[in-house]
């Protein structure tokens, strides 16, 4: 079976929350999908174990922010690679009170979606939830949606082990000798630093060294610390 073949499925990037009374989260998400016109309805893949899953399941209704290609790194990685139970998800982020009393995330967000759980499918390690839409509006006209494949291409992200795309990766082949610079892996989320790219989030311009880069440089994506990469083999 050549599971890259679902690489080549069309998937977004969204930023899904849910609570009540007082207490919500959000998380990323790629798997977002309309199934009905009228009424409209879509529907939401999230696993098990995220924090977000509880509070859909409990509060019965969902929000959607699809976001741009300008989403920055560090926002795609506070909300997809940290848990809410150990962090506050919307600190420094802009957001919304919709019309469902949910936080809906503004900030680099091209249109939002509201709904109303109707109906759950258990599929092991996610559940599919289905919602009809009960508010939905365009928060930036002129932004470009971004797409799964412009995340991995553009962005160089990754999937966490809970998103329902996520693959183990083959071991990294032995290199061939080179004079160009190592390469560093994230053990957290993945990401790689390249020296031929840098870090332009960062400021981090490209040629830098891995072990040139300033003492205090933290993973664009999740935010660990320069000990927590280890180098390409």
């Amino acid at each position: 079976m050549n599971k890259s073949v679902f690489y080549k499925l069309s998937y977004g990037l969204y930023v899904i929350t849910s609570g009540k009374e007082g207490k919500f989260n959000g998380q990323i998400a790629n798997t977002v999908f309309q199934v009905t016109s009228e009424p409209p309805t879509l529907a939401v893949s999230i696993n098990k174990l995220n924090f977000t899953h509880e509070h859909i399941r409990e509060s019965r209704k969902f929000a959607v922010s699809i976001l741009s290609e300008a989403t920055p790194m560090t926002m795609i990685g506070q909300f997809g690679f940290k848990c809410g139970r150990d962090i506050k998800k919307f600190e420094g982020i802009s957001v919304r009170t919709g019309k469902t009393g949910l936080p809906i995330v503004a900030d680099h967000a091209v249109a939002f979606i509201e709904a109303e759980v109707v109906g759950d499918m258990d599929c092991g390690t996610h559940t599919i939830f289905l919602g009809q839409v009960v508010e939905c509006d365009i928060l930036d006209a002129a932004a470009e949606p971004m797409t799964y494949a412009y995340y991995h291409k553009v962005k160089g992200g990754k999937a966490p082990k809970t998103a329902p795309t996520y693959q183990k990766e083959e071991p990294p082949q032995p290199a061939a000798p080179a004079v160009k610079a190592a390469r560093y892996t994230c053990s957290i989320c993945g990401y790689i630093y390249d020296p031929e790219k840098g870090d332009p989030e960062g400021n981090i311009k490209p040629g830098i060294r891995f072990e040139d880069l300033p003492a205090d440089w933290v993973c664009p994506v999740c935010g660990a610390e320069k000990d927590m990469f280890e180098q390409e083999a």
